[in-house]
Formats: C-alpha cells, structure tokens, sequence
C-alpha cells in the first residue's frame, strides 16, 4: 500500500527492500533442504532447481534493463 506523500523513489526503495529481504530469507529456507539427514535428492534435483532460479533471475534483471513501452497509447 503507497505510503500517503510517499514519492515513486520512496516507494521503490520500501517495496524493493521487503521484497529482496523475502527473496533472501526464501534461499536460505531452501538450503535448509541440503540436509542429508533429514532429505534426499540427487545432482539432477539440485541442478533443475537452480536452473529455474537462475533463469527467472535473468528475466527478471532484463525487465531493469529495457524500457517497456507497454503502456504507452496509439496517436495519430
């Protein structure tokens, strides 16, 4: 929820913070996973998850690095 007199860097900084700190917080839950002692999994396992992770990771970075013209209206 935009703060009241909240400009778009303040916004940025408070959404992008929480959302980074969740990312975080879930990577480190997911190595939780790498007990032997509690899980089992192979190579090929471990390989797919961080190929998913990895390939969201650059599709997202690309969003940063192109303007999107998404919302922009047709003109005569």
């Amino acid at each position: 929820m935009k703060q009241q007199n909240e400009s778009k860097r303040e916004c940025f900084v408070r959404i992008a913070e929480a959302r980074t700190n969740k990312i975080i917080d879930m990577l480190r839950l997911l190595g939780n996973c790498s007990n032997v002692a509690t899980y089992e999994y192979t190579k090929e396992d471990v390989k797919k998850i961080f190929a998913a992770i990895e390939e969201e990771l650059k599709a997202t970075k690309t969003k940063f690095d192109t303007v999107t013209t998404t919302n922009s209206k047709f003109k005569l």
